[in-house]
């Protein structure tokens, strides 16, 4: 498939349909998206769940663990997370994780590893080297790696120490995800995030020492104070620093989340137009540094396996991220952990407090959860198939479903034919289509066109999702 870095979308064309398609929308990595799941689940009705999974060895487990904690709260964001230092709250945390992924073990069938691990925040690093190693090894317990796992961690470089660096590597990391934001130290100010180029470089320094890990660099347009100018010699430092993987993600300005966004409100909060601007800038700075755009939302260099997989077909999409894994169940630990299986999701419950409180009286805690219809599973296929590829060929619904795309999409393909003549994507006479490189700015869009559920969720009223450029 022809890579977006070929043609760069045209500004003026974005700037004349935002009006029409900044909406709020989901970001798709679940379908349905959470909001929908309305099922409430027992202890034991999730261990049943687990029990009815089929193993196969072909397709090992993967394995999320969200750490909640960080020193300090950064205004942007909207993760779950626990602002502390109390030194009592990990350990406390890490007792609870430790029977969470036992009880989970047990009820599984089989003896299946795990072909991907991932910790997530929060902020892992806020866990000492030690308790960070305790943590990998009740893990690996539970979960052993499979031959060639891919092990992953998001750090925050303000907290993370050389000693975190040694146990990373010891430990068998190949993939550790930088928090960026923005470099510029106005925004950095705003934004209560300060840290510097050379603190981020000495990291990326030691993640390299060992030869073989993934480097990737997360960055947010859209941020109080950014402009044209000054994300440009942010993106040019990054580019500098050379990371294998940028995830370039729009700030969810999502006040009804998280409240300490309302101030933003008060300063230089960049309009509509400037937000898109400064997308088109990272996309025409990245891809002409050589990065391949991947997706949404995410940038790779030629040779690292995200890009290869695009002409592969072999990129995937869930709550971690955009991957390559061929993973199948996706089990989540800690507080407000999703697990992503076979017949559906289930999400832990989110406050720390609660889900320690359920463990340690049940075992499991388990929140809401989701069993995903036939329906639901071929929708989440061709939003997936949007979301991964930019296309969608209806040979290959037909052939996975056996049911004519067409027929079986006809409304909501009347619907795409406004993104055919705005030229954000290229419509076939059998319903395939793919979007083009504007298109590809508003993928969330052509996505929502496929969301059963959207249209109940938009007539129940209230904010859900954040905006879509």
């Amino acid at each position: 498939m022809e890579s977006a870095t070929s043609t760069p979308p045209d500004r003026k064309t974005l700037e004349a349909l935002l009006p029409r398609y900044d909406m709020a929308g989901p970001r798709y990595t679940s379908y349905p998206t959470a909001p929908s799941w309305q099922e409430e689940l027992t202890a034991d009705e999730y261990r049943r769940v687990l029990g009815s999974l089929t193993e196969a060895e072909s397709s090992p487990y993967a394995v999320y663990v969200h750490v909640p904690f960080c020193r300090k709260l950064c205004h942007f964001c909207a993760c779950n997370r626990v602002v502390t230092q109390k030194p009592e709250l990990p350990v406390q945390y890490l007792q609870t994780l430790g029977t969470e992924l036992q009880e989970v073990r047990s009820a599984l069938p089989g003896s299946g590893k795990a072909g991907q691990f991932h910790l997530g925040g929060g902020t892992p690093t806020h866990l000492s080297p030690n308790q960070l190693e305790e943590l990998m090894s009740a893990v690996f317990a539970s979960f052993p790696p499979s031959e060639t796992p891919e092990i992953s961690i998001e750090i925050d470089p303000r907290v993370t120490l050389d000693a975190h660096m040694d146990v990373l590597e010891a430990t068998g990391f190949n993939r550790i995800s930088m928090g960026i934001q923005d470099f510029d130290p106005r925004v950095q100010e705003a934004i209560h995030r300060k840290q510097t180029v050379s603190e981020v470089a000495h990291l990326v320094e030691r993640a390299r020492m060992g030869g073989n890990c993934g480097i990737n660099f997360d960055l947010i347009y859209g941020l109080p104070h950014q402009t044209e100018q000054s994300f440009s010699r942010t993106l040019q430092q990054v580019i500098d620093l050379a990371p294998d993987r940028i995830a370039l993600y729009g700030y969810a300005h999502v006040t009804w989340v998280a409240k300490q966004q309302r101030g933003f409100e008060r300063i230089d909060l960049p309009s509509p137009l400037a937000r898109l601007s400064l997308l088109i800038l990272a996309i025409e700075s990245l891809t002409r540094a050589g990065y391949i755009s991947i997706g949404m939302d995410h940038f790779a260099l030629p040779d690292d396996d995200l890009a290869r997989a695009i002409p592969e077909s072999r990129l995937h999409r869930n709550f971690m991220g955009y991957t390559t894994s061929p993973c199948g169940e996706l089990l989540a630990f800690g507080p407000s952990g999703i697990s992503e299986l076979s017949s559906g999701f289930v999400q832990s419950q989110r406050n720390l407090k609660d889900w320690q409180e359920s463990v340690a009286d049940q075992g499991l805690a388990p929140f809401r959860g989701h069993h995903s219809s036939p329906e639901d599973k071929r929708r989440a296929w061709v939003i997936s198939q949007i979301m991964c590829q930019g296309e969608l060929r209806a040979s290959a619904f037909s052939a996975r479903f056996g049911r004519e795309f067409l027929s079986h999409f006809s409304s909501e393909l009347e619907h795409l034919k406004a993104f055919e003549a705005d030229g954000l994507l290229d419509l076939e006479a059998d319903g395939s289509f793919r979007m083009t490189p504007a298109g590809r700015i508003l993928v969330r869009n052509a996505a929502m066109l496929f969301d059963a559920y959207l249209p109940k969720q938009k007539n129940q009223g209230g904010r859900l999702f954040s905006r879509t450029v």
